[in-house]
């Protein structure tokens, strides 16, 4: 069963963003859009933007800049429940809908993109939050909206949009490794822009962010399992926001998981927790226990090893703790998983020793022995017995 939040903490929330301030018609700067999944393949689409122009708009919708400058979660909900979804129904299939340009427009622009937006009613103050995408905030049926100056596309990006005979995960990949990151490559795949011309769609937000880091992982996948394995054990660790990451680091070839748990304050209650793996040769259907959080923690693993140009097996242990009020998407997972894998390892001559060491600062930091995770942890049951490819090709 996955692990979900407790109501209350999305009510504690609201009172970061009282003072926000809600206008029926409005000119603003445009961040990021915003498509839903509900009654796919007829879906809202939106456009998130504040009731004023302000000079850091692009603040709004920058998660790697949250956690580089360790923002805290009122400031993060601050930013986010200004953000009034200016929503309207489309086919997943770019129908003719008048505002689908707009919205396509915003999700490839490099800085947020001034609009003028009539709504239907004035919104309601409410936040709105999921495990998946950033919070948005209020509401509103679009009546009309019209871009009042030139977005600003990078012509990387355009060249690639442009490109109709180039599938999307190339795409991504392409303005991946030119620095787009991908809070903006999943923005630019959700409205549509990237792939053959006959294949391209709408994606809804969650999904077109899980569908990013999994193709990026994918891909320095295939890098690593090319390089020497590792020659020592090592851990990482550190965390953002409530969310700690432990990296267990093994001299094999790769296999990756995750165990996700929360750590409640009573320790007489049951250590629960949620698990994925990936063997050497892959996964052949979605992570459905820790879902986004899997891809999204798989990237910052891969991105390290990348970095040091060696192949591992890691296992990597989530600890939710409370101080982590209220669930502000996937993008959490992500930056505290890198803040993980930026840290200065600890090495181990043995599996003996770091597992020893892993249990005592489990235990000092949290509360907790992690031995129902390690004992049934599928990674270390296959430690050393893992089958490569070219064993087959030998």
């Amino acid at each position: 069963m996955k692990l979900q939040f407790d109501p209350l903490a999305h009510k504690s929330s609201y009172q970061f963003f009282t003072n926000t301030k809600i206008k029926k018609d409005f000119m603003g700067e445009a961040p990021a859009p915003f498509i839903g999944r509900y009654g796919y393949p007829n879906v809202n689409v939106g456009i998130l933007a504040p009731c004023e122009i302000y000079p850091n708009t692009w603040e709004y919708d920058a998660p790697r800049h949250w956690a580089a400058q360790n923002f805290d979660i009122p400031q993060i909900v601050n930013f986010r429940s200004s953000l009034i979804n200016s929503q309207f129904k489309a086919h997943i299939r770019h129908d003719q809908n008048k505002w689908l340009s707009l919205v396509q427009e915003v999700g490839m622009a490099s800085k947020p993109v001034e609009m003028e937006i009539n709504l239907k009613d004035t919104p309601r103050l409410r936040l709105f939050s999921d495990n998946y995408a950033a919070p948005t905030g209020p509401l509103g049926n679009l009546v009309n909206a019209k871009i009042t100056q030139n977005p600003n596309i990078s012509s990387k990006v355009d060249a690639i949009v442009s490109d109709t005979d180039l599938n999307a995960a190339p795409g991504l990949i392409t303005l991946f490794e030119k620095g787009f990151d991908e809070n903006f490559l999943s923005k630019l795949l959700s409205v549509g822009s990237l792939g053959l011309e006959k294949n391209r769609k709408l994606v809804p937000t969650r999904w077109s962010i899980t569908a990013t880091d999994s193709t990026l992982g994918g891909h320095l996948v295939k890098q690593i399992k090319d390089f020497q394995e590792m020659d020592n054990f090592q851990i990482y660790f550190d965390g953002y926001l409530g969310n700690y990451f432990l990296f267990l680091v093994f001299p094999d070839a790769w296999q990756y998981e995750l165990f996700e748990t929360y750590v409640p304050k009573n320790p007489t209650l049951e250590l629960k927790y949620t698990t994925d793996y990936e063997p050497f040769q892959g996964r052949k259907i979605y992570a459905e226990q820790t879902a986004g959080g899997f891809y999204a923690c798989r990237l910052a693993v891969l991105e390290l090893l990348a970095k040091i140009k060696r192949q591992a097996s890691v296992l990597v242990l989530r600890f939710i703790t409370d101080e982590y009020t209220a669930p502000l998407g996937v993008w959490v997972v992500r930056e505290a998983s890198r803040r993980a894998a930026q840290s200065k390892p600890l090495s181990f001559a043995s599996k003996e020793l770091l597992l020893d060491y892993v249990c005592k600062f489990v235990h000092n930091k949290f509360g907790w022995l992690p031995n129902p995770l390690l004992q049934n942890s599928l990674l270390l049951k296959n430690f050393g017995k893992q089958t490569k490819l070219s064993n087959f090709f030998s």
